[in-house]
């Protein structure tokens, strides 16, 4: 389970690798997921410096799901997911006190939106990463980056409709 979700976290890093430290207005309009604190928390994480992952990805990670997609995630199916679905991860610093990890500042907010006709070359979602969860810095350019950035990475999830997340109850 921490593979795969160590894997889909892997966003964070790559955009970082392309150069996403000045902000690029989205292409593709994936919108920001407002509220998205309070949808269905699917999955969390802390990558830790012990993993070799820490420089791409470190952080704490909350996934999150919306109500559109919440049925097909708790069936486990039948994919593909609803045009409407929307999974974000919200990815923040960590510390540790007295033997607790403790969130810290928000690093970046990421997301993948279904809709099969306006993102069909990624599978039917859309992808976008906002710096430091700031809606006005997008980092994915547009549909083309989102492949290389973050499709590419989903491709070997393609049974769960490119979705790393799984129900656990």
């Amino acid at each position: 389970m921490l593979r795969k979700l160590l894997r889909a976290s892997s966003l964070i890093g790559i955009l970082v690798s392309l150069g996403a430290i000045s902000t690029i207005p989205a292409g593709d309009d994936v919108p920001f997921p407002t509220g998205f604190r309070d949808w269905f928390a699917v999955n969390s994480m802390i990558v830790t410096k012990d993993s070799p992952m820490f420089g791409q990805i470190g952080g704490m990670h909350v996934i999150y799901v919306n109500a559109e997609g919440l049925p097909t995630l708790k069936a486990g199916g039948p994919f593909p997911y609803p045009d409407g679905t929307v999974f974000a991860d919200d990815v923040h610093d960590f510390s540790v006190r007295d033997g607790s990890y403790v969130e810290g500042n928000k690093k970046a907010v990421t997301v993948m939106i279904k809709d099969a006709k306006k993102y069909s070359t990624n599978g039917g979602w859309g992808f976008q990463v906002w710096a430091g969860g700031d809606p006005s810095k997008p980092l994915v350019p547009d549909a083309a980056h989102a492949t290389q950035a973050c499709f590419v990475c989903h491709t070997p999830q393609k049974a769960q409709d490119y979705t790393f997340s799984t129900y656990i109850p």
